[in-house]
């Protein structure tokens, strides 16, 4: 089968045997946002030479602004409940094929009066659960709008989302305090980091604590190629300790799932507060839509 990965900005296309092992993949810039009218084309043109009959969506490609929307699956959720989600759509340019999408997931159990929704990550979990046993396991998915999800007896309980990834490249992009910062945050800055950590658990709340990026600039406390990676350690600091499992979190043990580039900034600041980590490539998701088309007698030559 083709697993694929396509998300706002990126499309990732996966060709698995038959025990799901990726036997080869590639990337591209092609997003939902960019290939709008065109997935068809797109998706022709990123899996030229493989011929395998299946193929299994999931991203931002089952959204609104994607080939068609499929509904949401409401949390707590098993995989089966999912895979019976999934949507079949017509695709006359990829004649011989069955082109199957996976749906979003919705969760309205974490913040009083709040409704979460995710696209994508719902298969990195299906991988996760379908080589796990039955414990309690908190994930978190780092990224522009980063994820985290308790995952428990076999179902996706909850999850939560973060927009640490956008309002992170938003200031150091766009704000007051982008002129006194140099651009790139790599290589990152573990003290500066730290530092900025150190600052979030302070009295004084994310927007006071946000104007001590500028403060640290204009004193020469930090130079200008410290202050992106202060940011980042003040965003992702706020973000662990405002999380609804925070006590949880706090000397136990998280998965990490995504960008090796992506994950260290998390990894660092967990290890920080006593946490354990789990790295988990961003090619499970490739994984979970094979567990989600088994699971659904999918892989079967004549299903339809």
């Amino acid at each position: 089968m083709i697993a694929v990965d396509w998300g706002s900005s990126s499309l990732r296309t996966f060709r698995l045997d038959d025990r799901g092992k990726i036997m080869e993949q590639r990337r591209s810039d092609l997003g939902v946002l960019t290939c709008q009218g065109q997935f068809e084309r797109v998706l022709q043109q990123q899996i030229v030479g493989w011929n395998d009959p299946l193929i299994v969506l999931a991203g931002m490609i089952s959204s609104r602004q994607g080939w068609v929307e499929v509904p949401y699956v409401e949390c707590p959720v098993t995989m089966g409940v999912i895979a019976a989600g999934m949507m079949n759509v017509e695709a006359p340019g990829l004649p011989n094929r069955r082109v199957w999408i996976v749906p979003g997931l919705i969760c309205r159990t974490v913040a009083a009066n709040a409704t979460d929704v995710l696209r994508g990550e719902e298969t990195q979990l299906c991988a996760l659960m379908a080589h796990a046993d039955s414990m309690r396991r908190i994930v978190c998915l780092p990224g522009t709008h980063s994820k985290w999800a308790i995952v428990e007896g076999g179902r996706i309980e909850s999850f939560f989302t973060v927009m640490t990834g956008e309002v992170f490249d938003l200031l150091r992009k766009r704000s007051l305090l982008a002129s006194l910062m140099t651009e790139s945050l790599e290589p990152l800055d573990r003290e500066a980091f730290r530092q900025g950590m150190a600052q979030a658990q302070k009295t004084g709340g994310v927007l006071h604590h946000l104007f001590s990026v500028r403060t640290a600039g204009l004193t020469n406390t930090l130079k200008p190629a410290q202050l992106a990676s202060y940011l980042s350690g003040l965003l992702i600091a706020h973000e662990l300790l405002d999380l609804p499992w925070a006590e949880e979190v706090r000397g136990q043990s998280v998965h990490l799932i995504g960008n090796p580039a992506l994950l260290e900034s998390y990894r660092l600041a967990l290890l920080e507060l006593g946490t354990a980590v789990e790295i988990h490539p961003e090619t499970l998701a490739a994984h979970g839509a094979h567990a989600l088309a088994q699971h659904c007698g999918l892989l079967h030559p004549c299903a339809a």
